[in-house]
């Protein structure tokens, strides 16, 4: 009997993450090439950095910036919770993978005069896998 339950419990495990996986392709063939062949567990890690100043998670806390949740779509410096810069708030970039690849580029070139203080990722890899990444975890 018990060999039965582990089998299904298996099977059902299987199940979840062929269904996560299918999902999250969803979502990445939203975002087109070069995200779609991005590498998300580098993605993840590129996010440590990020971590300090976000939340990515449904309802999570705004910090020194603000929460990313439904990030993409979203007009910038217009989450109703945070307070932004008026750099932010008036540049009218609404968050894709085009906008956040060069925001992400170089953030004080892209919205002159916003708060974030990182400087950006120059790296073009490490960008679509940041943004790939994001769109998983944001969406």
């Amino acid at each position: 009997m018990r060999m039965i339950f582990a089998g299904f419990a298996a099977l059902a495990l299987t199940t979840a993450a062929h269904a996560q996986d299918d999902a999250e392709s969803a979502i990445l063939s939203e975002l087109g090439e070069p995200n779609v062949s991005a590498n998300v567990d580098n993605g993840a890690r590129i996010f440590r950095r990020c971590q300090a100043c976000h939340t990515v998670e449904e309802g999570g806390r705004n910090m020194v910036g603000p929460n990313l949740h439904g990030v993409f779509g979203r007009e910038s410096g217009h989450k109703d919770d945070f307070r932004y810069s008026p750099a932010m708030s008036e540049s009218e970039v609404v968050w894709s993978a085009e906008t956040l690849d060069a925001y992400l580029t170089n953030p004080r070139e892209y919205i002159r005069g916003n708060r974030m203080s990182f400087a950006g990722l120059r790296d073009e890899q490490d960008r679509h896998d940041l943004i790939a990444w994001l769109a998983i975890n944001t969406h």
